[in-house]
């Protein structure tokens, strides 16, 4: 998993746009799911594995943690 990029809202949430494979998107959004209220998945791009996660700020410290352990499974091949 590559982040590209995130940006902080007015709304106190932080988007972060993530590159995975396009086979694991779904894993990704079960997975954030099993965590009530963590963030929200959009898939943006199908075919380059582009999504975009939302964030609330009161829920950072548990989100970031658990990207850097699932980011193996959702590796981008180089």
């Amino acid at each position: 998993m590559i982040v590209i990029s995130f940006i902080y809202t007015k709304d106190d949430m932080f988007e972060y746009f993530f590159r995975v494979r396009s086979e694991q998107i779904s894993l990704f959004r079960f997975l954030l799911e099993g965590y009530d209220g963590l963030a929200t998945l959009s898939t943006l791009d199908v075919d380059t594995g582009l999504v975009q996660t939302q964030v609330p700020e009161s829920r950072l410290t548990e989100f970031i943690p658990l990207m850097a352990s699932i980011s193996p499974l959702l590796k981008k091949p180089n």
